[in-house]
C-alpha cells in the first residue's frame, strides 16, 4: 500500500499522530495504542487534515480530553510499516475515506 503524508501533531516523538491518504482510496491514521489493537487515539486536530470534501468514514468517541478514539483494520503489513515512522506507544488503522456530501441550503437572509 503506498501512502501519502497528510499531517501530524499532538506529540514531539517519533511520528506524532499522522495521517495518510493510501492508494486504496481509505485513510491510515497513526495514533497512540488503545487497550484495542484495532483502535487508536488521536487528537482532534488531526481531522483537519483530511482531503478536501472527505472525512474518516468510522464512528469516533470524544473521550473529553482532546481526542478521539477510533477504529479500523490494524496494519501488519512490513511494506507499510516501513513507511512510517511509530513511536512505541503508537499504532496504526486503516479506515475508510468517504467523500462529503452537502444536504442543505444556506438560510436566505432576511
Amino acid at each position: 500500500m503506498k501512502l501519502t503524508f497528510l499531517g501530524k501533531g499532538g506529540s514531539d516523538s517519533g511520528g506524532c499522530p499522522s495521517l495518510f491518504a493510501t492508494d486504496r482510496d481509505s485513510y491510515v491514521v497513526q495514533g497512540w495504542q488503545t487497550n484495542r489493537p484495532e483502535t487508536v487515539e488521536i487528537p482532534h486536530l488531526l481531522l483537519g487534515f483530511c482531503e478536501p470534501d472527505t472525512y474518516i468514514g468510522t464512528a469516533m468517541a470524544d473521550t473529553g480530553r482532546g481526542t478521539f478514539t477510533l477504529s479500523g483494520r490494524p496494519i501488519s503489513e512490513a511494506d507499510t510499516l516501513r513507511q512510517l515512522n511509530l513511536a512505541s506507544d503508537e499504532t496504526v488503522v486503516e479506515v475508510p475515506k468517504r467523500e462529503r456530501t452537502f444536504y442543505g441550503a444556506a438560510s436566505a437572509a432576511r
